[in-house]
C-alpha cells in the first residue's frame, strides 16, 4: 500500500483562494444575472505590452524555422535576459548583482515554495502575519510544521504581526529565527518597509546567521523615491538575503509565467557538519535537476520589458492599475471606512465595518454589491477584521465596484 505525505493532512479546509472561488460559483449558480466583478486574487486584466507581443510573436516565427529554433533552453535562463535584468532593474539602482546570480522561472510563487527544497528541517521559520499564504502552507507540505491551533496558526511557525499600531511592518524578534519571509510592498496590506527598517532586519540575519526570503514581486508599484526597491540596495544583504522578482503584475505575465529568485554567490548557510555551504550551488543543482527552464518565446516576450518602448508600455499598466487603487482608496475613505494601502502597492486593505468577520464581509459584500474581495483572515490569524481589495481590473469594474460598495456601507 503507498503511504501519503501526512503532512499535506495538517492543511487548513481549502487554500484561500479555491475557498474564494467556491463561494463565489455557488453565488453565481443561485443568480444567474448577478454581475459579480472580482477585485479578489491579484490577477491582471490589461493585455500584454505591445513590446512584448511583438518579440513573442517574432520568437514564434523562429522556433518555424530549423535555423533559428530554439529546443531546451539553460535552466537558469537565456544570458540575454538574465544580463538585462540585472543591469535594468539592479546595477542601475546600486545593487551589486551579476546575471550569474539570476535564476529566471515560471513564477515567484513556485519558487519561494521550492527554495525550502535546498533548507533543511530543523530551522525555526518566521512569518508575518498576515501572510501569503504559500509562504505557510509549503512549509506545512515540507513537514516544518506542526498542527494548526484553532485560529489557523501552525505549531513550529514564529508569527510576527503586522498592524496599524506597527504600520503593517513587522517588529524584529528578540528570539533567533533561521528563515524569515518578508514581502514589501507588502502582499496583503499595501504597506512599504522604509531603507532604515530593511537594514534592521539585514543587521538582524547577519547577527544571526539567517536568511532573509524577500519577496519584491510589487516593487514596479513603488512610488515613493525614499523606499527601496530591492533588499540588495540595503548594505550586507549579499550574505543573508534571497530576493524573488516577478514579470506578472509589472507586464501582465500572470498567465505567460515569467519570473526571477537572485542568489548571490556570496550567500552561505551552514551543513550538518557546521562547514559552510554556497547557497548558490544547490539552487543551481535544484533547478538543473527538477526544472526545465522558461519557454524561448517567453524569455523572450519578458527581455521586450526593458526595450525603450517596453519600459513605457509597463509603466503605464503600472500606472494604470494604481489610478485604480486611487480611486478605491479614496472612494472608500469617503465612505467611512478605514483604509491602508494602495499607494506604493496595487492592493487596499480595508478594515472591516460594524464588527464583521473577514468572511462575513466578504458574504455581505458578494450577496449585497456583488463584489468579490479577499477576506483578511485567509491571511492569517492577524487579518481578521480586515480585507483586501486588489486594483488589477478595468476602470469601468473599479468604479462600478466602488459605487456599489459606498452605496451600501456610506456613514
Amino acid at each position: 500500500m503507498a503511504i501519503i505525505n501526512d503532512n499535506y493532512l495538517k492543511l487548513k479546509a481549502g487554500y484561500l483562494f479555491p475557498e474564494i472561488a467556491r463561494r463565489v460559483n455557488a453565488f453565481a449558480e443561485a443568480n444567474p444575472t448577478a454581475r459579480i466583478i472580482r477585485l479578489g486574487i491579484g490577477d491582471v486584466t490589461e493585455p500584454l505590452p505591445e513590446a512584448c507581443r511583438i518579440a513573442m510573436i517574432t520568437a514564434v516565427e523562429e522556433m518555424g524555422d530549423r535555423t533559428t529554433f530554439k529546443g531546451y533552453g539553460p535552466e537558469q535562463g537565456y544570458s540575454w535576459l538574465r544580463e538585462k535584468i540585472a543591469t535594468h532593474d539592479f546595477q542601475a539602482r546600486g545593487c551589486d548583482i551579476d546575471a550569474s546570480e539570476i535564476f529566471v522561472s515560471d513564477g515567484s510563487k513556485c519558487d519561494t515554495g521550492n527554495i525550502l527544497d535546498i533548507f533543511g528541517n530543523d530551522n525555526t521559520i518566521a512569518v508575518t502575519d498576515p501572510v501569503y499564504p504559500v509562504y505557510v502552507d509549503t512549509n506545512v507540505m515540507a513537514g516544518h510544521t506542526r498542527e494548526a491551533n484553532e485560529k489557523g496558526e501552525y505549531g513550529g511557525l514564529v508569527y510576527l504581526p503586522i498592524t496599524a499600531e506597527n504600520n503593517f511592518t513587522a517588529t524584529i524578534p528578540t528570539q533567533k529565527v533561521d528563515l524569515i519571509y518578508l514581502c514589501f510592498p507588502n502582499n496583503p496590506t499595501g504597506a512599504t518597509a522604509t531603507r532604515e527598517h530593511l537594514q534592521a532586519w539585514v543587521d538582524y540575519a547577519r547577527t544571526h546567521g539567517s536568511i532573509l526570503f524577500f519577496d519584491a514581486a510589487y516593487e514596479a508599484f513603488i512610488t515613493d523615491p525614499a523606499v527601496p526597491h530591492s533588499i540588495y540596495e540595503i548594505e550586507g544583504a549579499r550574505e543573508c538575503a534571497i530576493e524573488f522578482r516577478s514579470f506578472s503584475k509589472n507586464a501582465g505575465f500572470t498567465g505567460t509565467r515569467c519570473a526571477f529568485t537572485v542568489v548571490p554567490k556570496t550567500l552561505t548557510a551552514k551543513a550538518s557538519d557546521g562547514s559552510d555551504v554556497e547557497l548558490w550551488k544547490l539552487w543551481n543543482r535544484r533547478q538543473s535537476t527538477k526544472f526545465n527552464g522558461v519557454s524561448y518565446i517567453v524569455q523572450r516576450g519578458a527581455e521586450a520589458v526593458y526595450s525603450p518602448e517596453g519600459q513605457a508600455q509597463t509603466k503605464a499598466l503600472v500606472n494604470f492599475y494604481m489610478e485604480n487603487a486611487r480611486i478605491i482608496r479614496e472612494q472608500l475613505t469617503a465612505a467611512g471606512l478605514s483604509v491602508y494601502g494602495g499607494v506604493n502597492a496595487p492592493y487596499v486593505w480595508v478594515k472591516t465595518p460594524h464588527g464583521l468577520s473577514s468572511w462575513d464581509f466578504f458574504d455581505k459584500l458578494l450577496h449585497t454589491c456583488n463584489v468579490v474581495g479577499t477576506p483578511g483572515s485567509g491571511f492569517g490569524a492577524a487579518g481578521e477584521g480586515y480585507f483586501r481589495i486588489s486594483a488589477f481590473n478595468s476602470r469601468e469594474n473599479v468604479e462600478e465596484a466602488m459605487r456599489r460598495i459606498t452605496e451600501k456601507f456610506k456613514a
